[in-house]
């Protein structure tokens, strides 16, 4: 087996694990997560309606500068702000299959320190 679809297995593994997890509390909006090598992607969805709430990206919030745990920590502020003037104080956080560690814990931190409860 390849490096390549190991890896691609693994976060599947565990995307289903962390899905799994967040089916008991879908009550709350939940804040998914996405990074690609260049950018970062937060999304606040209302599983019950089918509609995302409020949305936040490296593309569209201007001015950021740093590494990319820098960007990611404010993304995370940014949309923390969002979800707040939408009246939103309680999400569960669902990160895919990435593992919490590098640009999802910097983005959850900074979404924790902009008010977000998880």
């Amino acid at each position: 087996m390849s490096l390549k679809r190991k890896m691609i297995q693994q976060r599947a593994r565990r995307s289903q694990r962390v899905h799994a997890k967040i089916r008991s509390v879908s009550h709350r909006a939940r804040l998914s997560v996405f990074k690609s090598l260049k950018h970062f992607y937060a999304q606040l969805i209302d599983d019950a309606q089918g509609t995302t709430m409020c949305a936040c990206s490296t593309l569209e919030v201007k001015n950021l500068s740093g590494d990319k745990k820098a960007r990611a920590h404010a993304i995370g502020l940014e949309l923390a702000k969002r979800a707040k003037e939408n009246g939103i104080t309680e999400v569960v956080f669902d990160r895919g299959g990435f593992s919490y560690h590098g640009r999802i814990k910097e983005f959850a931190e900074g979404a924790r320190a902009g008010g977000l409860l998880f």
